[in-house]
């Protein structure tokens, strides 16, 4: 699997673009920011994408949807319990001097439990909340891969002070992909570098909770 990293915007949130190695066919999580960046990524790849895939919709993650989206003539993926703040994203950003964002009716809603065929892919989707209502995880299993948004970080994990986080919904959802998970599973978070869920659990003091 190809994946190339950008951070993007003010939060110094991270962007994926990925693809199996040499195809022509490409998925994107969290356009968060910048947009032409990332489109001139696409350009410069020379990548079709086939989707648009959001963990959850924080602005940091969201940002840079709409125009993707229209860039690219890709369909998005969306939570389901967190569609209708893609569809107003302004009222719901928490603090001034953010924006202004592009709002976006996605395509395609997601409750955690399916599995999507996109690119070459099969994509397992998993629930898990806790930073946000309707966070999701995108696991790769042929790949030994996830896309845990604000869900896992390296030596951290997301935070739960804003609306409709819950600390202990978060650990509960850690706790389900280190338990079903193998250890070499690769992690690409929304923020910070990328890792592995065994390092995580060996290393990651949060995750010391879990052992309790």
């Amino acid at each position: 699997m190809d994946v190339r990293m950008f951070t993007v915007g003010p939060v110094q949130e991270n962007s994926y673009i990925f693809r199996k190695q040499g195809s022509d066919l490409a998925l994107i999580v969290d356009p968060g920011d910048e947009p032409e960046k990332l489109i001139g990524a696409i350009e410069a790849l020379g990548v079709r994408v086939e989707g648009i895939l959001l963990t959850h919709t924080h602005f940091d993650h969201v940002g840079a949807v709409a125009p993707v989206a229209r860039a690219t003539r890709a369909e998005v993926w969306v939570p389901d319990q967190e569609a209708f703040v893609l569809a107003d994203i302004m009222s719901f950003v928490p603090w001034p001097g953010f924006g202004p964002f592009e709002s976006y009716e996605a395509e395609h809603r997601l409750a955690g439990g399916e599995r999507l065929e996109l690119a070459g892919f099969e994509i397992d989707v998993l629930f898990t909340p806790g930073h946000s209502p309707g966070h999701v995880t995108f696991s790769i299993p042929d790949e030994q891969a996830i896309f845990s948004g604000d869900v896992l970080f390296q030596q951290s994990i997301g935070r739960t002070d804003l609306p409709g986080g819950d600390h202990a919904t978060l650990l509960e959802s850690i706790r389900g992909l280190v338990e079903s998970l193998p250890g070499e599973t690769a992690v690409y978070p929304g923020h910070m570098g990328t890792t592995t869920l065994a390092a995580e659990r060996a290393t990651n003091p949060f995750l010391a909770e879990l052992a309790r």
